[in-house]
């Protein structure tokens, strides 16, 4: 592409054409910041924030339907970019180096609509329109895009295709709320890890660029000939750099270090770009002090997810208790259900029958004899309802015994075709019988089978398409057998089940389950089949392991033991492909920890423990998210001491105490914090309590005393989950994670 053009200041110039009251209103914020700006030298706290973002994805080609990935990887990276935690931050020059700051403001996916119901975020609206300007159509349902959600609880970002060359636009404080927000092409949006196809503009700097101006922010350059951005801490520059100069780039006589050309609000390419100042992140805090035009965000609920708003798909659905005219079908509780959608149909028919239950199974009647039959399950909830469960099939028994089913299948040559995942029940009905199915692979799967209600000592053999065995289970007697076969090419499989030694029986039917999941390409998923704590795989301590979920019902689980030497536990889970979250359980039932961070962020549980026992892992897609590309990777860590809330190598130095030292105990905690503070004389703290979706839920004072201070601190009955305690003294902001745990 050709150098990046941003149109904020032409769509301004063109506001204040068509009403010259924005100019005023424009000056009005300008003097109110400009005030608070020099309060903030005399050190007034800035304001840490978390706005709730709805992206509305404007589309007519595929390529323009951009995926929840990549939105989920463009939040990420306005969330690093804004916390100066960006990955090329140390590339800012040393000269300019001590100017870059948190700014104290981050952003999530809207968890909840304006209506209050749940939501992902994401709004997807097809157009015919091939591409829109700044002429703000983009915004409006009727002119082809879609309509702004409430400016005053939400950051609109639209996302479309943009024509004449244009990389996005943005509307300063301000203005109309239902043109507020952000509009950038579709191919720029992304990440410094998921990036877009806009190169060199392909990084998801453009929204960052984009959303400095929606948070008041002006060109560094300031739009002039050596203008002025209204920021103290940025050097005066001629103009706009583009590309990415060598430091120094001396203009204007701002020797010897020149333009901060790696500044977002320059023109540079998205790797070139690193820095947000100090002057530049108080501009933004005005927006949300008392009286900012944009302080009604803080009070925003976008980001808390509605009561039962998680909702996802049943997992575990099986069929038994096979008769000839019923069966049952059970399956696994799913979180917030209020009640769930069974379906079921004849295998060779279209149409469903549906029925509701509040149980966690349902007993069917008035099946036909030897017959089989499909059925998916759907949790319903009071935000909503689920997708449906992957389909499986299961057949029902003949008249005085069991349908043995697929007959005749003695051979490979005459073995019965399976659509996985399937539920077979089938006899070994004579001391030569033997029976073989056929399934085929479209993708390098994880295979696993498994063979219950054994009448006599069956075994199990996984056969390649030439008939050569791949795996064998053999145990004795009726005790069940089960394969779990990693990483099968596409292609034909056999299962070959049989009698050892001429077991057999004709009244009484083997249950069969065989399924696959793809391995994600690019990473090799070897714990599959892993997906109930039964089936969880064992994995050593203070090692990376590489996982996937690979589809939407995918569960993994893990397990690993502490000692008496090494008691204490931190799970990290990282390089996360979607929201995925992650449950710590002792033994397969007692839940003792869990993370829940929203997008891609990294989850952490940490559990300081004396218990010594097996402990489980689970690892799961929110609302269904995997990722048939990309590997997470998890570790379990421990170690005699405890762990650092917060902590990600346990070889990090701890601080030197300094200003206000802050420690927090007991941590977990029940009901009650306390605080210890050691303070330089003697003043007030402003206390805020966060929680982990970013949303306030306390404020205090306290008032310290020179020197040491303890203070215990109520905590308003909340919920199990990761808080953080924020401490404003003066200038100086402290942050500390803690954990409740009843």
């Amino acid at each position: 592409m050709a150098q990046r053009t941003c149109g904020a200041m032409d769509y301004l110039d063109h506001q204040i054409q068509m009403d010259p009251q924005r100019a005023v209103t424009l000056d009005q914020i300008e003097q109110f910041t400009q005030q608070y700006m020099q309060q903030a030298e005399n050190g007034v706290a800035k304001v840490a924030v978390t706005i709730p973002v709805v992206v509305h994805v404007i589309w007519r080609t595929t390529a323009e339907n951009i995926t929840d990935a990549k939105v989920q990887a463009q939040i990420s990276q306005l969330n690093l970019d804004f916390a100066r935690m960006n990955s090329d931050a140390g590339n800012t020059p040393a000269a300019f180096a001590s100017l870059g700051v948190n700014t104290q403001v981050q952003f999530c996916l809207a968890q909840r609509d304006p209506n209050g119901a749940a939501t992902t975020g994401i709004v997807r609206r097809q157009t015919t329109v091939t591409s829109f300007s700044d002429n703000d159509a983009v915004k409006f349902t009727a002119n082809g895009g879609d309509n702004a959600w409430p400016a005053a609880s939400y950051l609109n970002l639209w996302v479309c295709n943009l024509g004449g060359g244009l990389l996005g636009y943005a509307q300063f404080p301000g203005g109309s709320a239902s043109t507020d927000g952000v509009v950038v092409l579709y191919s720029s949006v992304g990440s410094m890890t998921n990036p877009g196809t806009a190169t060199p503009y392909h990084l998801g700097r453009t929204a960052t660029h984009e959303v400095g101006h929606w948070l008041n922010l002006r060109h560094i350059w300031g739009d002039a000939n050596c203008g002025n951005d209204l920021v103290s801490d940025t050097p005066t520059q001629q103009t706009d750099n583009g590309g990415c100069p060598s430091f120094p780039h001396v203009t204007c006589s701002n020797g010897p270090n020149g333009d901060m050309f790696m500044n977002y609000m320059d023109y540079t390419n998205d790797a070139c770009m690193n820095i947000f100042t100090n002057g530049q992140s108080t501009r933004m805090s005005a927006l949300f002090s008392t009286g900012g035009s944009r302080v009604s965000l803080l009070s925003s609920l976008g980001c808390q997810p509605p009561s039962g708003a998680t909702c996802n798909a049943p997992a575990g659905l099986a069929a038994g208790s096979m008769t000839t005219t019923g069966a049952t079908l059970s399956w696994s509780a799913a979180a917030n259900a209020i009640s769930y959608n069974v379906q079921y149909k004849l295998n060779t028919a279209s149409t469903w029958t549906t029925v509701n239950t509040t149980a966690t199974s349902l007993a069917l009647t008035g099946l036909a004899s030897a017959t089989s039959y499909n059925a998916q399950v759907q949790t319903v909830c009071s935000s909503g309802s689920s997708a449906y469960s992957s389909a499986i099939t299961f057949t029902t028994s003949t008249t005085g015994g069991c349908a043995d089913a697929l007959e005749p299948n003695n051979s490979t040559g005459a073995a019965g075709v399976i659509t996985l995942p399937a539920t077979i029940n089938a006899l070994i009905a004579s001391s030569t019988d033997a029976d073989h199915y056929r399934f085929t692979l479209s993708a390098t799967s994880n295979v696993s089978i498994s063979m219950t209600n054994l009448a006599g000592d069956y075994d199990l053999r996984l056969l390649n398409s030439g008939g050569t065995q791949l795996a064998i289970s053999q145990n004795g007697s009726t005790t069940s057998e089960s394969i779990s076969y990693s990483n099968a090419a596409a292609g034909t499989y056999y299962v070959h089940v049989f009698g050892y030694n001429g077991a057999f029986s004709a009244t009484q039917c083997y249950a069969l389950n065989v399924s696959a999941t793809a391995v994600p390409t690019g990473c090799t998923d070897s714990w599959e089949a892993n997906n109930s704590s039964a089936a969880a795989s064992t994995i050593a301590v203070n090692t990376n392991i590489s996982g996937a979920i690979g589809s939407s019902t995918d569960v993994d689980w893990f397990k690993f033991n502490n000692t008496s030497a090494a008691p204490k536990i931190r799970v990290n889970l990282s390089n996360l492909a979607g929201d995925y979250d992650v449950r710590l359980y002792r033994g397969t039932t007692t839940q003792v920890g869990i993370s829940q961070n929203g997008g891609t962020t990294a989850e952490q549980i940490i559990l300081n423990t004396t218990t010594v026992a097996t402990y489980y892992i689970q690892v799961y897609g929110y609302n269904g998210a995997f990722s048939t590309s990309q590997c997470y990777t998890l570790r379990a860590n421990t170690q005699s001491a405890n762990f650092r809330i917060g902590d990600l190598d346990a070889s990090e130095l701890e601080l030197e105490p300094a200003y206000g030292l802050l420690n927090l105990f007991p941590n977990p905690t029940t009901d009650k914090v306390n605080l210890e503070y050691l303070a330089e004389q003697d003043g007030t703290l402003g206390i805020t309590l966060i929680d982990q979706t970013g949303r306030t839920v306390a404020t205090s004072q306290l008032v310290v005393a020179q020197g040491p201070n303890t203070y215990g601190l109520p905590l308003p009955q909340l919920a199990d989950g990761m808080y953080m305690l924020t401490i404003q003294d003066g200038d100086r902001i402290q942050q500390q994670r803690f954990v409740v745990r009843h």
